[in-house]
Parts: structure tokens; sequence; C-alpha cells
């Protein structure tokens, strides 16, 4: 565990950002059955449900970043191979749908804060989780959730451009295949991001 880390993830500074944890990315509900089954073998769900216990009892702030879309597909650029492919499935993450919940493990709970977007790949670029983070006072995001291919290097690198300090809990994430996530992790998060555990997080959360 790096020195810093409790100080790096004190309460008072510090916000646990979820990246689409949603039923229809790696839940019951899911149209990316590969991604959903990488997130099954590595128990992802339940390592972030303790993440979030952890975090809430501590204080630390919790928001979830999801995606959804109209069915008309109206304000969704088409800019992107994948997402190209995604949306000429009818059903994939339809707004006022059960496919954009949150899985139920993360919530949302009264005290946490969502923030939803219809285009893109990642969550800060035109959406409101740059200002709902500094209107907590955040100076450090704990990223969790899928996936390694794009979304949390995308968030980890639109945060660090922004001014923030980033940690990753190596067993909050994944991607596909599980062995590339885990590559992509220790070579490109690993230099924008400080790597560690969800019990390292807790253990400065809920120490003793």
């Amino acid at each position: 565990m790096p020195v810093d880390l409790c100080r790096l993830v004190a309460s008072r500074h510090t916000a646990v950002v979820t990246m689409e944890v949603q039923r229809g990315v790696v839940g019951d509900l899911s149209t990316i059955p590969e991604l959903a089954g990488s997130a099954r073998s590595c128990d992802l769900v339940g390592s972030i449900e303790r993440l979030l216990e952890s975090a809430r009892s501590a204080g630390v702030a919790v928001v979830h970043c999801t995606a959804e879309f109209r069915a008309d597909r109206a304000s969704t650029p088409r800019n992107a191979p994948i997402i190209t492919a995604l949306l000429r499935r009818p059903d994939h993450l339809l707004e006022g749908s059960a496919a954009v919940e949150l899985v139920k493990e993360m919530g949302p709970e009264p005290t946490d804060h969502v923030s939803s977007r219809r285009h893109g790949v990642s969550p800060f670029g035109g959406t409101s989780l740059d200002a709902t983070l500094r209107g907590l006072g955040i100076s450090t995001v704990v990223a969790a959730g899928v996936s390694l291919n794009l979304g949390i290097p995308g968030l980890a690198i639109e945060a660090v451009n922004l001014g923030y300090t980033v940690v990753v809990p190596a067993d909050a994430v994944c991607g596909v295949p599980e062995d590339y996530g885990r590559t992509v992790l220790e070579n490109t998060v690993a230099l924008v991001a400080t790597i560690t555990s969800v019990d390292e997080l807790i253990a400065c959360w809920n120490p003793g």
C-alpha cells in the first residue's frame, strides 16, 4: 500500500465514481454478454458493493455514471464504431427502461449522485459529472466499473486532465478479455492513476 494512500483518499475530498454498472451492461439484462461474463467471473459487482458500503459509512461521496439512449437515437452521434454497433440493437440501454437501472447491489442510496450521458464512451464531457464533483469539494476520484477497454481509461484520463487525482482498485474494474484488461490496467491506467485494491481502500476508510 502506498504510504500516502489514506491521505490521498481521505473522505472529505474523495468520491467513488462507478462507470456503467447497469443491468443492461453487466447485469441480468446485458446486451454485451462478453463483458457481463467477465464481470461475473471476477465478481465485479460484489467487489464494488463492498467498496461502496465502506465509502458510504466513512462519508465518502458516491457518484454513478450511467449511459442511456433515446429510442430514436436522437442526440447520440454515431461517431465511433462501438457506438454504431451498439445502437443497432434497438433495446440497448433505452431511457426509462429497466436496462438503464443500476444493478441492485449499487443502489442508488439516497445520498448517492447519478450522472447520465447519451453520447461518447466516457463520463465527463458534456455531462454534469465535473460540476457535481466540484460542488462536493472533490479532488480525488476512485474509479470502479467497466470497462478497461474504454470507459475506465477514458474516465481516468479525463479526470486527470481536469485536475483530479485518480485511484483505481484493480479488483473493482474489468475488461474483455480479462487478461487484456489487466494489461491495460498495468500499462496504461497505471500511468495516470494510483492502482490499489478494495481491501486497501476499506482499510483506509474503516480502520480496525
